[in-house]
């Protein structure tokens, strides 16, 4: 399926023959005797800081802004490992380019290493009978930031354990374009999670038997396990983006959205699932994301590629928006509820401008402005999400191969920011002072804190998935 990949570590094909220094393997030397391998590596060694010292001018190193550098013919793109906590990859047979993090048993607070996460996620194979749901754990996480001297701690397991990815399956037939757990899985031990699929069904799935294969020796998971235990067909084969799980109702709700505009509301009954028949209706054109609000139980939220945000209320009878704003003449892609803030909504779009909305100033026939705006990305905001416990920072997602961090909390005046460009030789130059991080992801896609790793992030591109942790959150 995968591999977990360090990518500080060095990189052999698999049909390389590799020897450790002071080991009897080797080539022969003229004399029929085989060579000292350790005495060759030295040699090696030697030859290249020879050709260095002749060859090589010293290398410069420049920072990577979205959008601004571009990278020479014979430059490369490396990570700093000095701004980096933690930092692993995991290379996919296929995209896996929607996905969340299910919670799980090992406690919240998590700060010491060798860290664990568990992971589901749906492909986008390149044939639809090779698709998969994926459900994987990631353990043996390592610290990746190198040791200080001035670091007295003992634990080499922090720094040197080698990650483990683990993974187990279920097929399915089509592209799956957005997966959800359900909020409440670990309260109620039924792990259940849907998936919008390419093909306009809704599957929802019981992935609790995989989850714990990975930690219950002697676990079977038998063929029906491995199907959906509903299908939500009222999209009537119209493709879809927007799912969301309610917070409030453990026994399952869900909303789903598709392209022609409709909204569907789904409620497990004593007598199984059941999708109201009647849509929610109010966007001209693709409903690309649905949130349900963090403090109201019947309220959420919605972004179309019409350009609007428009607020619900399920016990309307209308089944028509309450509220709606004209957020951008683009796409209003993605959205985040602020959990510290039920009345922060933050907003991403196709022009890779986002923006912070306050609800409060949603009324009726108004158009208010946002309370914080920011044009750094010129390509389509992709994910966002608001830090689970830190109410001003924001994690953003973008086609320009990039997650940022933001902290909206922080103001810096003119004098300050002209100090910090000219520090940085002018690379910071317009520079928004609320920018935190940027971490390098090509193809960016889906981006999401881990709650119970503080300050800890997966997200997921065309090039795999990254477990990362920087140093400035």
């Amino acid at each position: 399926m995968g591999e977990m990949e360090d990518i500080y570590d060095d990189e052999f094909d698999s049909d390389e023959e590799i020897f450790e220094a002071g080991s009897s393997g080797g080539e022969d030397n003229e004399d029929g005797d085989e060579m000292d391998t350790e005495q060759k590596a030295l040699d090696i060694i030697e030859k290249d800081k020879s050709l260095e010292r002749e060859d090589k001018q010293p290398v410069q190193s420049k920072v990577y802004l979205p959008n601004r550098s571009q990278l020479g013919p014979d430059e490369v793109m490396e990570a700093d490992q000095s701004v980096y906590e933690m930092l692993h990859t995991v290379n996919l047979k296929w995209p896996c380019l929607s996905f969340d993090i299910i919670e799980d048993n090992l406690g919240d607070e998590r700060r010491n290493y060798p860290q664990t996460t568990y992971i589901v996620g749906g492909t986008q194979a390149q044939k639809s009978k090779d698709n998969e749901i994926l459900v994987m754990k990631l353990s043996s996480l390592s610290k990746t930031q190198q040791k200080d001297e001035e670091d007295e701690s003992d634990d080499e397991d922090e720094y040197d354990s080698d990650p483990i990815l683990e993974s187990k399956s279920l097929p399915t037939p089509y592209t799956t374009n957005r997966i959800r757990v359900s909020p409440h899985a670990k309260q109620t031990g039924e792990y259940l999670t849907a998936s919008m699929s390419e093909s306009g069904e809704v599957f929802i799935w019981d992935i609790s038997p995989h989850f714990r294969f990975f930690d219950t020796p002697g676990s079977v998971i038998t063929k029906p396990m491995n199907k959906p235990i509903h299908t939500i067909k009222e999209h009537r084969g119209v493709e879809g983006y927007a799912l969301d799980w309610s917070p409030f109702i453990q026994t399952g709700s869900l909303l789903t959205g598709d392209t022609e505009g409709k909204i569907f509301l789904t409620n497990r009954r004593e007598s199984g699932w059941v999708t109201d028949k009647q849509a929610f209706l109010g966007h001209q054109g693709s409903v690309e994301e649905l949130q349900w609000s963090k403090s109201e139980k019947t309220v959420f939220a919605s972004g179309g590629t019409d350009g609007f945000v428009k607020i619900w209320d399920t016990r309307s009878k209308k089944h028509a928006p309450v509220i709606s704003i004209k957020a951008s003449n683009t796409d209003v892609n993605v959205m985040s509820w602020n959990s510290k803030v039920s009345y922060l909504l933050a907003t991403g779009y196709d022009d890779g401008q986002w923006g912070v909305w306050d609800l409060r100033s949603f009324k009726p026939n108004t158009t208010p402005a946002p309370v914080a705006s920011f044009d750094f990305h010129r390509s389509p905001i992709t994910s966002i999400e608001f830090h689970p416990t830190e109410d001003s920072i924001v994690a953003v997602g973008s086609e320009d191969n990039t997650v940022t961090l933001w902290d909206l909390a922080v103001e810096a005046d003119d004098e300050e920011i002209k100090t910090q460009a000219d520090e940085a030789n002018g690379d910071l130059e317009g520079i928004p002072p609320q920018l935190l991080f940027v971490h390098w992801q090509k193809d960016a896609k889906e981006v999401h804190w881990h709650k119970q790793i503080p300050g800890a992030l997966v997200s997921t591109g065309g090039d795999g998935m990254s477990i990362w942790k920087s140093i400035s959150v």
